[in-house]
């Protein structure tokens, strides 16, 4: 067990490189096609993402607030014999509860 133990140890400690040589460490010409496709990439999205942005208005305030403004006060009309949009009671005053005893 000791011995495998330090056979080990010393084919860890061997501060001989494996891997030289004129070649190793440069890359590859394919390398280079892959970044400069992405620089591609990247140029056609930045451009595309500014077309969408200069497409968005200034502002997002409307020009006639006066409909937001009603609809913000409550004063929506309610049909009493549609049912409920969302799941909720029919009744407009909410559900009613028994009193905690």
């Amino acid at each position: 067990m000791h011995r495998t133990m330090l056979a080990a140890i010393a084919v860890l400690a061997d501060d001989t490189p494996r891997r030289t040589g004129p070649d190793f460490g440069k890359a590859s010409p394919l390398g280079l096609l892959v970044v400069v496709l992405l620089l591609i990439a990247t140029f056609f999205l930045v451009r595309s993402m500014n077309r969408h942005l200069n497409k968005l208005p200034g502002s997002f305030d409307p020009e006639h607030p006066e409909q937001d403004q009603a609809a913000d006060e409550g004063t929506v009309e309610l049909d009493r014999g549609a049912p409920p949009a969302c799941g909720g009671p029919a009744d407009p005053n909410g559900p009613t509860r028994e009193p905690d005893r």
